[in-house]
């Protein structure tokens, strides 16, 4: 009452104080709306009749707007996984197209499991490993240029690489390819160049450095084609927080954003093709993502995915490894120590029609080195070889190169959609002549191809190739039940529409 009390003009009489009133009350019901007043008010002074509002509503367009999570059903998740119970706040858990790779317990030392992608329900008990370190394994990432190539680094000081057969790990690997010693302490993080062959990165804790900043990061991320840095971490209030920073200016943060008071380490993901930023926390089971951009206010909050299932550590399939025909644009696979479980759970864009969706899938970078290393050594930078996830256009396209001395920018959508269009003749030449050629047959069960699987010569080797095949006739005993009811379900359909009086 007082802000309308201000409003009213001085009055002489009863009658003059509610006309007054009532023009008060419609100045009030115009300034909610947003209307301009100029065209609206009578018998009003003029001074009141300068004053306009306009309206900008604070809704930010984007088309991941309403992404949402779906989790796998429980005979498409990986179930009876040993996962280690390491403190360490690693990932655990690295995805290729192939297998999937996953830090667990073993006696002497550590190892981790290779499970290929297409065997999920509940992992035979006998699982072989991959176990040659002396001490526990802190991390693994696969080769992005191989699939069948793995890095280990474990507590021994020690980073390993691995070569896993194609027809996955039939008995436990012991004897490494290569073995890297670096390291004076446990090594706690390794990395593979994303451009160049046969680069690894490594970082141990042979120094520790105490940092007075305000703020306590625990990971870090480049934002490549942004020209950003973003760090995870805590606050000077123990509050869980995110900064932005100029990658040429880290002197002063570009933006600070405070999330909830919740102890768990966050876990960040980001999407180079998309510009959307997820962040996980350990312990919990949400998932909470956004949309960045090069300027202010450069976060944008979309939603967030939530589940009573908490993680310990997660993995992301490589996007060549989506499912394109239902909008997948990212992939998690949380680690649930509790249940012993292993859960995808797929980012989707909802879209009504069932084709490939280009403004969703740019293009993305490619299983291909565009450099050797002893390029990379020498000074060389090039850009990534980027490929479509469109079905039947998968000839990969290299982006212009780049002279030595500029650093890696990945270039944006724009860009990759120019080298989309400008594909060039030989290689549209060279994909038509692979189609003319005849494929080699391959004959996959359970996720093993059999014809480059080697005969069992062991009673180990045989008992899980025995499970193998029991797990395959269950789950086509399971198709053909629903087939079966698919068709009774089409012939009743049939039925109903043959006898229906209303027919055209």
């Amino acid at each position: 009452m007082k802000g309308l009390a201000r409003l009213l003009p001085e009055t002489r009489d009863a009658s003059g104080f509610r006309e007054d009133l009532i023009n008060s009350v419609t100045i009030l019901s115009h300034l909610w709306s947003g209307i301009a007043l100029d065209s609206c008010i009578t018998g009003i002074p003029s001074t009141w009749t300068n004053f306009k509002m306009s309206w900008r509503p604070l809704y930010r367009s984007s088309k991941f707007r309403h992404v949402y999570g779906k989790p796998a059903t429980k005979e498409n998740c990986y179930d009876g996984v040993p996962i280690t119970k390491s403190v360490q706040d690693n990932y655990f858990c690295s995805v290729n197209p192939k297998f999937i790779a996953v830090v667990t317990e073993c006696a002497g030392g550590g190892g981790f499991y290779i499970i290929p992608i297409g065997q999920t329900g509940k992992i035979d008990p006998h699982q072989p490993k991959v176990c040659g370190h002396r001490g526990n394994v802190l991390d693994i990432k696969w080769s992005p240029f191989d699939d069948y190539i793995i890095a280990s680094s474990s507590e021994d000081s020690t980073v390993k690489i691995w070569e896993i057969p194609k027809c996955g790990v039939l008995s436990n690997i012991t004897t490494s390819k290569l073995d890297l010693h670096a390291h004076s302490r446990r090594v706690g993080l390794i990395e593979w160049h994303p451009t160049a062959k046969d680069i690894l990165f490594s970082a141990g804790y042979d120094y520790r450095e105490s940092s007075p900043k305000l703020h306590r990061t625990n990971k870090v991320l480049y934002l490549g084609n942004l020209n950003l840095v973003m760090s995870a971490g805590f606050s000077k209030w123990n509050n869980r927080q995110i900064v932005l920073w100029d990658q040429d200016d880290l002197t002063v943060p570009l933006r600070e954003e405070d999330l909830d008071g919740s102890l768990g380490v966050l876990f960040p993901f980001y999407d180079p093709d998309t510009y959307m930023l997820y962040l996980a926390g350990k312990g919990e089971g949400n998932i909470r993502y956004y949309e960045l951009s090069s300027e202010k206010p450069y976060l944008h909050f979309l939603m967030d995915f939530r589940s009573a299932l908490p993680q310990k550590g997660m993995g992301i399939m490589p996007k060549r490894g989506l499912d394109v025909s239902s909008c997948e644009v990212f992939r998690f696979y949380k680690l649930v120590t509790t249940k012993s479980l292993i859960e995808p759970v797929s980012m989707i864009v909802p879209r009504r029609s069932e084709s490939y969706q280009d403004d969703i899938y740019p293009m993305t970078a490619a299983a291909q080195p565009a450099m050797t290393a002893q390029e990379w050594l020498s000074g060389v930078n090039k850009d990534p070889i980027f490929i479509s996830l469109k079905p039947g256009c998968n000839s990969p396209q290299s982006s212009p190169l780049r002279n030595g001395t500029e650093r890696w920018d990945p270039p944006g959508r724009l860009k990759k959609e120019q080298v989309r269009v400008n594909a060039l003749p030989e290689k549209q030449e060279q994909r038509n002549t692979d189609k003319i050629q005849e494929p080699k047959k391959s004959f996959i069960t359970n996720g093993y191809d059999l014809s480059e699987c080697p005969v069992p010569k062991t009673e180990n080797e045989l008992l899980q190739m025995f499970y193998r095949q029991q797990e395959e006739i269950r789950r086509l005993r399971e198709l053909l039940a629903q087939k079966e009811v698919r068709v009774k379900q089409l012939e009743l359909e049939i039925k109903n529409v043959r006898f229906s009086p209303l027919r055209y």
